[in-house]
């Protein structure tokens, strides 16, 4: 039995939290701890009288390090689940150190201010050692890797769909279908409609600092960086249709390029429609997906941050959200000595998980593997001491739960390829 510490209360940990009270046998007791309680308290009554874990709530700052400590060591977690946001991963890790807990995220670290001289010098010289300018990468979270296994305690990293079911993907294909992977594209397709002119299915300041960056992918042990949205391919995704879909750069890369053996080349594949970049483009080009703060009326704000107060929470899109998502990975490699290529992925309904979670497929096809890989670090089969990404671990009980909590997955062998 485990005492879970949840951190975050939007729409990724919504779903995680429903989940996890699905599998009351591993997670007896929860706390749902964020900035704003009364959205913890919600989400408590919403769930009180249908489960048998015991559930409370909590006010914390993730951004102050002894807030989160006195918390921890109040409530004494075996594991922290951090679904805030990915500017809060190192002040979490630290904490989860300090007090001697288990950490498990879905995306990770980079800085909320891009413009912060210390983490500037860090970042440009990464830049020219490794090849590819985007602003998250592992590297800050990879660096804890001894003080992890010092103090006996286990990190996984980006426990969500892509990064996270993707990558089990990747193992499962290892270790089930190919003796040598050598090319793996990761395409991520939703196929939604909320209905609205222009809005993003998870936190926007993360969603359009990704979408708007250079692209770049893993190639005979290289990054090769491209222009945003320079590379165009349309696919027809079973269950879905055909959609354009563009490169860019994506944490999953960096991982697989260093857990997966021999790989020669590793892409990432995310659809969009021309309304979406339309309206991306002119917000970008007028300024308003900077994050640099700038001087209003006497107020310091930044761009990205007012944007994301304009548009609509993506945790509100569950109700007019409706289609299909289709996310998956296409492998091609060899078996036996002869050429071999599958396509694993998993397709979700967005009303399917608003009625069973109250969610949009985004948010739920992220927080049913956070729940997952959680579960798996705290019954002890995904726990050893260090810091490690998802694919380092046996994919088959990870891949077992998909099927059981909601993320079916199909093997289609010689799918059609991505020229």
């Amino acid at each position: 039995m485990s005492r879970l510490l949840v951190i975050g209360c939007g729409g990724v940990a919504k779903v995680a939290i429903h989940k996890c009270c699905q599998n009351s046998g591993v997670f007896k007791e929860l706390c749902i701890a964020s900035r704003t309680k009364e959205k913890c308290d919600g989400v408590k009554q919403e769930l009180e009288g249908k489960t048998e874990t015991v559930i409370t709530t909590a006010q914390v700052n993730a951004d102050d390090k002894e807030e989160l400590v006195k918390l921890i060591r109040s409530y004494r977690p075996d594991t922290v689940l951090n679904v805030a946001l990915p500017y809060q991963d190192l002040t979490l890790m630290d904490a989860c150190l300090e007090c001697g807990v288990d950490y498990v995220d879905t995306a990770n670290y980079e800085p909320e201010n891009t413009d912060d001289p210390e983490w500037r010098a860090i970042y440009e010289k990464r830049c020219q050692e490794e090849g590819f300018t985007a602003y998250f990468d592992y590297s800050w979270q990879w660096a804890y890797k001894e003080k992890f296994e010092k103090a006996g305690l286990t990190a996984l990293l980006g426990s969500g769909f892509d990064p996270g079911v993707t990558s089990v993907f990747s193992a499962y294909a290892l270790k089930h279908y190919f003796d040598e992977i050598e090319t793996i594209d990761i395409l991520d397709c939703n196929g939604g409609d909320h209905g609205y002119p222009f809005a993003t299915n998870f936190n926007p300041e993360i969603n359009l600092r990704e979408v708007s960056a250079n692209g770049s992918y893993w190639e005979n042990g290289h990054w090769v960086e491209t222009k945003p949205m320079e590379i165009k391919r349309e696919y027809d995704f079973p269950q879905v249709g055909k959609k354009d879909m563009y490169l860019l750069h994506h944490e999953e890369i960096e991982s697989l390029a260093k857990n997966i053996p021999g790989v020669k080349r590793i892409r990432f594949f995310m659809t969009f429609g021309q309304s979406y970049l339309t309206h991306m483009k002119c917000l970008e080009n007028v300024g308003m997906l900077s994050t640099s703060p700038i001087e209003f009326e006497g107020k310091e704000i930044v761009p990205i941050q007012f944007l994301k107060a304009l548009l609509p929470d993506p945790a509100s899109l569950g109700p007019r959200t409706v289609g299909k998502t289709n996310i998956g990975c296409i492998f091609h490699g060899k078996k036996d000595g002869k050429e071999k290529t599958i396509y694993i992925y998993n397709v979700c309904d967005h009303q399917e998980c608003y009625r069973e979670v109250g969610s949009q497929a985004i948010s739920y096809t992220t927080g049913v593997p956070a729940m997952i890989g959680t579960a798996l670090v705290a019954s002890g089969q995904w726990k050893k001491p260090g810091v490690f990404n998802v694919e380092e671990f046996d994919p088959d009980p990870f891949m077992d739960m998909l099927n059981q909590y909601g993320l079916p997955w199909v093997v289609e062998e010689n799918p059609a390829v991505v020229e």
